[in-house]
């Protein structure tokens, strides 16, 4: 048996900030699945396959290997790539790969994977109603665009990476668009979802939020 605790919501919502401190808190094994899509993204890059060479790309993803290290470290194909995937090429690159079913197949299978027989903290754009539809807890974790352009400049800041307000604030919107809109697994609510607005809140804040709605679930199915 499995614990399983899904996080959705938009780009620069804080997702990743939050699952890692609320798995270490509670104990759960955190599963950053964007960092998956994000390595496919890099993958392509450094292969110089485009979107639509669909047989490249299958056999791209038969001999990709990702690894997610305890320290947070993260390997494509032997090297370490966790703040590579994180630079501007890739950001722009990530949501429309995202979109290809032959890459959510493949991801979706390495992700289950991952989690199988462990009580894991899950985020990203569709594990409460794709990945993990039977989530035993489930989260939608929001911003105002302004807000999360705000929190992903300080965040690029922080790693070296140098990019204006104003582009990352047109990326994430336009990000937003096209996860929302997508024909495959686009970015939504689940019905059964807890909606948390982080705007005008502090990480902790946001995190005890989290852990008392998780309490609460639990307390309820227990």
């Amino acid at each position: 048996m499995s614990f399983i605790v899904a996080i959705d919501g938009p780009a620069g919502a804080g997702k990743g900030t939050i699952t890692k401190l609320v798995g270490q808190k509670l104990g759960l094994v955190n599963i950053d699945t964007g960092a998956t899509f994000r390595c496919v993204a890099l993958n392509m890059i450094q292969e110089h396959i485009d979107i639509t060479e669909e047989e490249k790309i299958r056999e791209m993803l038969n001999k990709m290997n990702i690894e997610m290290h305890p320290d947070g470290k993260i390997f494509l194909n032997g090297e370490e790539v966790t703040k590579r995937i994180r630079e501007n090429d890739v950001n722009k690159f990530v949501s429309p790969i995202s979109v290809l079913s032959i890459v959510r197949n493949k991801l979706l299978e390495v992700q289950r994977k991952i989690a199988e027989g462990k009580n894991v903290i899950m985020e990203g754009r569709d594990i409460g109603t794709v990945v993990f539809p039977n989530a035993d807890v489930k989260i939608y974790l929001d911003a105002t665009p302004e807000e999360r352009a705000r929190r992903r400049v300080i965040q690029n800041q922080e790693k070296g990476i140098e990019c204006s307000y104003e582009e990352v604030l047109a990326g994430i919107k336009d990000r937003d668009k096209r996860d929302s809109t997508r024909k495959i697994a686009p970015l939504k609510k689940a019905e059964d979802a807890i909606y948390v607005d982080s705007t005008n809140l502090s990480v902790e804040q946001v995190v005890e939020k989290i852990i008392e709605i998780i309490k609460e679930v639990t307390k309820k199915k227990s």
